[in-house]
């Protein structure tokens, strides 16, 4: 595949990482995220009742996006164990840290640096893409208030680039309350909403990829996400 030069005029091709069928490493593998899948349901299900509305919008083939709010270190094994597809999560290096890199690796998590743009990351993304796969992002990029009012653009370049259309999900509980024997987590059998919204296209039809479509298409994407939060809200009284 040709790479296109970056530019950072508006109207000018931005840069691709190389990526196709069959690019993706072993450890995003479908087998490993579906095994991901299995240990979040007996976690998630185990520690927590969630509550999940919507899960019948995720497409059930194709390649698809999760953009997920984020308030909460379990917001994304959350997601994991409750999607109804096996999910390869974009995750900050920082967490593969110790015995718990292997094992993000080996459940097909994707680790990416932040500190710039990581093409390792961005081509093994594309491949889960490129091969049928679902993605999560959490497009804020950090944890914070889990609110979308901050985006940023790596979700619009994933969504465009590879034509893959994006759910919204909302994780709502997760902050409500601090747990009393393990602080760091929320109590154990609470209640978590898990929203996921209609799936919509971020692009604009035309097929362009220029720094500014893709800036188009965030300002697009987040008053989508807002909108999704804010009926995830009103659906669950949160």
């Amino acid at each position: 595949m040709r790479r296109h030069p970056r530019r950072g005029e508006a109207g000018r091709e931005v840069s691709e990482a190389p990526a196709g069928r069959g690019t993706t490493a072993a450890g995003a593998s479908e087998r490993g995220a579906e095994v991901g899948r299995r240990i979040g349901v007996g976690l998630m299900y185990g520690l927590f009742k969630p509550r999940v509305l919507g899960s019948w919008r995720v497409p059930a083939t194709g390649p698809v996006i999760l953009a997920v709010n984020h308030a909460h270190n379990v917001d994304g094994p959350m997601v994991m164990g409750v999607a109804p597809r096996p999910t390869h999560f974009l995750i900050k290096k920082e967490a593969f840290v110790g015995p718990l890199g292997p094992f993000l690796d080996g459940i097909g998590q994707v680790k990416v640096d932040r500190s710039g743009a990581d093409r390792t990351a961005i081509t093994r993304a594309l491949g889960v893409l490129d091969q049928g796969g679902v993605l999560g992002i959490f497009p804020e990029g950090t944890r914070g208030e889990g609110d979308f009012a901050s985006l940023r653009a790596g979700l619009a370049y994933f969504a465009v680039r590879a034509g893959a259309p994006i759910v919204p999900v909302a994780v709502l509980g997760s902050t409500d309350r601090r747990g009393r024997l393990i602080k760091q987590l929320p109590p154990l059998r609470s209640r978590v909403d898990v929203v996921f919204g209609d799936p919509f296209d971020a692009g604009d039809g035309t097929g362009r990829r220029t720094r500014k479509a893709l800036d188009e298409a965030t300002v697009r994407i987040q008053g989508r996400l807002a909108a999704h939060l804010e009926n995830a809200r009103r659906l669950t009284g949160r």
